[in-house]
């Protein structure tokens, strides 16, 4: 008796995503892209009231745009632990400003609008684990504090392509650079 055996040819697309998406993967779709707006408009928020000195945690006369530094109460005053003399050392000087609100704007830029994820990610899991090592050990916690989540949930956003959702990812990824160089998604 002859047994057949079917085969069904699979396509890269076929594997990556399934043809009929179910309502449990779309959901799954929407909260990620829903964090990653909401963790972009935490670094953004950040970038704002820094820069313009809303109030909420930066007093206007304290802005960057009125000559204040966005790196030096925190850094100077806020930090504790053993990298302390590091942090001191570095609050205030004009490459740190520069490169804390440069940090913010573009992690949170990328964030809201679903692009370059991957890059954010890594820029932000970075800043994240520094600003985590500035409070060392945290108060709440002694080893967790939001900062290590944050950043674990920055991986997750770039792992399941969190921009591709409410977000302009599919035509950042149709770039020629970006095809060029898929880091840049």
């Amino acid at each position: 008796m002859d047994t057949m055996t079917a085969t069904i040819e699979r396509t890269p697309a076929d594997t990556i995503a399934p043809a009929v998406e179910t309502p449990r993967q779309k959901a799954t779709r929407y909260v990620w892209a829903g964090l990653r707006i909401a963790l972009g408009w935490i670094f953004l928020w950040a970038f704002l009231d820094k820069m313009f000195g809303l109030g909420h945690e930066t007093p206007a006369k304290n802005a960057w745009i009125n000559g204040g530094s966005p790196t030096k109460g925190f850094l100077g005053f806020g930090v504790a632990g053993p990298f302390e003399g590091v942090y001191h050392d570095i609050a205030g000087a004009a490459w740190a400003d520069w490169l804390f609100m440069l940090g913010l704007l573009g992690i949170g830029a990328a964030l809201l609008l679903g692009i370059g994820i991957r890059i954010a990610a890594v820029a932000g899991g970075l800043l994240l684990v520094l600003m985590w090592t500035a409070v060392l050990p945290p108060q709440n916690n002694p080893v967790m504090d939001d900062h290590l989540i944050y950043a674990g949930l920055l991986a997750g956003l770039a792992l399941v392509g969190a921009g591709n959702t409410l977000g302009l990812g599919r035509a950042w990824a149709k770039l020629p650079l970006v095809q060029r160089l898929p880091w840049l998604k």
